[in-house]
């Protein structure tokens, strides 16, 4: 039994499993366990620091050659800084040249005609209020020629984002003809333009087919995600409605409204109580689904289960049910006057749990989904019925990989099934699954399905409070957020909200990313 609980049926470090020997007394292995944790720890941070002493030295590298190239590059590579195409030129790539005199071309006029008049305006986001005007003449009304904050703030954002595009491209340029200026004095061959067009489709092919994908994220979620970063620092919301007014600049006063509170100003209440709700409704529900699968997946591969490809096949058809689909029929069933609550009637459970004190005495139902306690709890049971199917199918491919070895060796040292499934069947598990576990945390926090179909067309609050801010008692920051955009164009707090739940998610990932898969854990189970 001693021998099954030393580390070496553990996921750990190399070395941790090198120092520990099967007969080793109990105290000792405790304080080479806790040495070996030190260790672990300390390589772990080291990784970290060699991380960003990495980036740093590569950054340092990319301006040194840049300076390189300046300093030393010829007349015609200097005059690259001015006319892009110049160096392309002195190495006899007459096409190279033009194509980038072109580049350089369209930008000019790109800032002439869109980015600088939108600039302009950045600073005040606008200042000519929209007003109809009476023409005495004509007797026509017309509109003057007013400012649209928002145009005005997208523009600017676009233009901005060009802007460093171009200055890493203009970088760049003046190292590529620096190095067709040293390949040239070496003697070395210049690609022509039409070599130069065969290469994207041979060993820089893969240039050519990110070339669409990476304009698509660009149009799709950097820029509106800059988009939504300045809308945060406004004042963007039903008052303030572009076209008919205008909106601006207020600085960091939307996140000072959300980590504060007043009498007028409830945002900062509401904010506390959503995100305590989010961070535990994340938790209860990636734990519940997680564990629940990985025990659905070790019953139906037992061998005393009878029929265990019909109860996998049968949880498997109800993932090709659609979720919303599933969602909106559960939160039919379990309405105010739904059939699960006209059954705990029949059968005198409602009347019970009145005189329990868990349902009020006024009421003739059991409030599912209309009490905020009773939709906290039913919205983590129907997750559990949503989520653990899938997390089944993932579970059974874990543990179908588990090393046999581990658990015979551990069977013949009198383990029961109770501990090789601690000792062994878990930390393999969350060994395989823990990035997939990160991810699923991450989800839940944005998880909008759940929370949104099930009680969008309940108002579930008591509170004034949080009334005053727009918010549900059942609600996450996601769905908060989606209610003060959809349903009250409070746009300013709304994308304050979204930078925060960015924060929050990020962080998490990141920490938790960097301490499950630091190092390299790939031999634990060889």
């Amino acid at each position: 039994m001693r021998r099954f609980l030393t580390l070496r049926h553990l996921p750990g470090h190399d070395t941790c499993r090198g120092m520990i020997h099967d007969f080793m007394p109990a105290q000792a292995r405790h304080k080479v366990n806790r040495a070996d944790l030190t260790h672990c720890l300390g390589e772990s941070m080291r990784e970290e620091r060699d991380g960003v002493k990495t980036m740093g030295k590569s950054i340092a590298k990319y301006f040194k050659e840049w300076g390189t190239a300046l300093t030393k590059g010829s007349l015609w590579v200097k005059l690259s800084l001015l006319f892009m195409g110049a160096g392309y030129f002195g190495c006899g790539q007459v096409m190279n040249g033009i194509l980038m005199m072109l580049v350089e071309a369209v930008f000019i006029v790109f800032l002439a005609y869109f980015g600088v008049p939108n600039l302009a305006k950045f600073g005040t986001l606008g200042t000519v209020q929209a007003q109809q005007i009476f023409d005495p003449v004509t007797l026509q009304t017309t509109m003057n020629d007013y400012d649209n904050s928002f145009l005005i703030l997208l523009c600017s954002v676009i233009t901005l984002f060009v802007i460093v595009l171009f200055v890493i491209f203009w970088f760049q340029n003046l190292k590529t003809v620096y190095r067709l200026q040293l390949k040239k004095a070496e003697g070395g061959h210049i690609n022509t333009f039409a070599e130069d067009v065969r290469s994207l489709f041979n060993h820089k092919f893969h240039i050519t087919l990110l070339t669409l994908p990476a304009i698509g994220v660009i149009l799709m979620n950097i820029i509106p995600i800059l988009v939504l970063i300045a809308v945060a620092f406004t004042n963007y919301d039903q008052q303030h409605m572009p076209p008919n007014a205008l909106f601006t600049w207020i600085g960091f006063g939307n996140f000072a409204n959300l980590f504060t509170n007043s009498i007028t100003v409830s945002f900062g209440y509401a904010f506390r109580k959503i995100l305590g709700w989010t961070l535990l409704w994340a938790v209860l529900a990636t734990l519940t689904t997680f564990i629940g699968g990985i025990l659905l997946a070790k019953l139906i591969n037992s061998a005393t289960t009878k029929w265990p490809a019909f109860w996998r096949t049968l949880f498997v058809v109800s993932i090709a049910v659609p979720q919303f689909v599933t969602l909106l029929l559960v939160r039919n069933f379990f309405a105010d006057s739904g059939i699960v609550n006209t059954v705990c009637s029949n059968i005198g459970l409602t009347d019970f749990l009145k005189s329990v004190g868990l349902v009020g005495s006024h009421l003739t139902y059991i409030p599912f989904l209309t009490n905020p306690n009773w939709a906290k709890v039913m919205i983590v049971l129907i997750n559990i019925w949503v989520g653990v199917p899938y997390q089944m199918l993932i579970a059974t491919g874990v543990l179908m990989n588990i090393p046999t070895d581990q658990i015979e060796s551990a069977r013949l040292d009198g383990a029961s099934s109770f501990q090789i499934f601690c000792k062994i069947t878990m930390p393999y598990v969350l060994f395989i699954q823990g990035p997939a576990l990160i991810t699923d945390f991450v989800k839940n926090i944005n998880n909008f399905n759940v929370i949104y179909l099930l009680t969008q067309d309940v108002y579930i609050t008591s509170d004034q409070l949080l009334a005053n801010s727009n918010a549900k008692e059942v609600d996450l920051l996601v769905t908060w957020l989606f209610r003060l955009t959809n349903e009250y164009y409070n746009y300013k707090m709304a994308s304050a909200i979204g930078i925060i739940v960015f924060i929050i998610c990020a962080a998490f990932t990141l920490l938790s990313f960097s301490r499950m898969i630091a190092g390299s854990r790939e031999e634990d189970y060889r």
